[in-house]
């Protein structure tokens, strides 16, 4: 059977967690409300193996068990779009309308460990909320939360539609009017203060804007949030992830084709932290900051962001293999910010 360690007090801060993680597998439990260290037995080690070129090795990091997917599933957040409810409007433009409630929730970060967030629609990150440059966009939104919130949609508006000064008042529901600007990779979140605690907490999402007049080669297309979560309140974060669970896209990898255009919406929410990053195992790809200049990109295998960057990625892979991707932060890897790309000849 897996072990349990923690520390005095029964607490394990990231920092512990990490120097025990260098020594052998490292798993995420809950011990008294806290997230602990899980030491697999052989077997559990033995099943994360992974074949690289015909040799095995052992990757020594993950969790043990699954998070319920009823209630939010990584995957399905990864490809989902909310393109709202639509309709013509005289000029021939398209009016694009969406519902958007603020809810608390507990939400599972890793299997068995909880974490209590105020969320947009019920999940972190909220939904991908999609459009096409020049469309007049309608969001109605309902505090349905405990705490006064808004949403700021990064994008060109109005001053009186900021989402900073317009709070919301729990039980209460204002409506955002504005037309879809610049094309890019977006995103939203609350701005209500204290800021770090409603963005920590989970009140954020991407907001995509497609370029009118530019149509973009059809692509496998990926949603990916980084976030970071602080189960202790001790002001750091002891779970990393990409789409919130800790490791989840290592136990369940991307599955992908040899030659396959793959283009990745990439977002960082991550609190507490400076940066974020992600790097890309066996391939390299073109990376366009914000998204917002077709003609400049850099061709590269990492980038890093700091909280509120985004960018686009587009990138094929040349063989087939299970390849990795994650933080090349080792501490944030180590602590969930890894998945896999298994890509099929």
């Amino acid at each position: 059977m897996a072990t349990v360690e923690k520390t005095e007090g029964g607490e394990l801060s990231r920092r512990e967690l990490l120097r025990a993680g260098t020594a052998g597998a490292v798993g995420l439990a809950t011990v008294g409300g806290s997230v602990a260290l899980v030491r697999p037995n052989q077997a559990d080690t033995q099943e994360q193996q992974i074949v690289r070129g015909g040799q095995e090795h052992v990757h020594a990091m993950g969790t043990s068990g699954d998070i319920d997917t009823s209630l939010y599933d990584p995957a399905v957040h990864l490809e989902s779009f909310d393109r709202g409810r639509t309709s013509p409007l005289p000029d021939g433009r398209t009016l694009r309308e969406y519902e958007i409630t603020a809810v608390d929730r507990t939400i599972e970060v890793a299997p068995g460990v909880n974490f209590d967030a105020w969320t947009y629609n019920g999940t972190v990150p909220g939904p991908t909320l999609r459009c096409t440059e020049g469309d007049s966009l309608r969001v109605n939104f309902t505090n349905a939360g405990s705490h006064p919130h808004t949403i700021h949609f990064h994008g060109i508006h109005a001053g009186n539609m900021d989402g900073v000064f317009e709070i919301v008042d729990p039980g209460d529901t204002f409506r955002y009017e504005f037309d879809a600007l610049p094309a890019g990779v977006q995103l939203y979140h609350c701005h209500a203060a204290p800021l770090k605690r409603h963005i920590h907490k989970g009140l954020y999402g991407g907001f995509i804007i497609d370029p009118r007049d530019r149509i973009l080669e059809p692509a496998r297309e990926l949603v990916m949030v980084m976030n970071g979560f602080d189960t202790n309140y001790d002001g750091e974060n002891e779970v990393y992830a990409v789409n919130s669970v800790a490791f989840h896209f290592q136990r369940h990898p991307i599955q992908l084709r040899v030659g396959e255009l793959v283009r990745i919406y990439l977002v960082n929410m991550t609190e507490f932290d400076l940066v974020n990053s992600i790097h890309v195992h066996g391939t390299f790809f073109k990376y366009w900051r914000t998204g917002t200049r077709p003609d400049h990109y850099d061709y590269t295998d990492t980038v890093m962001l700091c909280q509120g960057e985004r960018g686009m990625i587009e990138m094929t892979f040349e063989h087939p293999g299970r390849f990795m991707f994650h933080a090349h932060q080792s501490e944030f890897a180590e602590l969930g910010w890894m998945g896999l790309f298994e890509v099929h000849g």
